[in-house]
């Protein structure tokens, strides 16, 4: 089974309130340097970290996304690059 969305992060813009690591503990954690992480996630070059999610996992994910105060959290579609939240 193919992976059906793309689950972002602007790291460098994220303020560290640790809300998405509350909300979705399976897929967020809070670094050393007081800002969150996908967890198995991939860091780009442009400072985001980015992770191939399933439909199962889009739900608890929208969440942490719908948690963040300044809205660094991002999903998209996969085939169509549509940006959902």
């Amino acid at each position: 089974m193919s992976k059906k969305f793309l689950l972002e992060h602007d790291r460098a813009e994220c303020i560290g309130c640790g809300a998405c690591a509350a909300v979705c503990p399976l897929f967020w954690e809070m670094n050393d340097d007081g800002k969150s992480d996908i967890k198995g996630g991939k860091n780009r070059d442009d400072g985001w970290q980015e992770l191939e999610i399933d439909e199962k996992d889009f739900e608890a994910n929208k969440q942490a996304a719908e948690s963040c105060p300044v809205n660094v959290i991002h999903l998209k579609k996969k085939d169509s690059n549509e940006k959902i939240i």
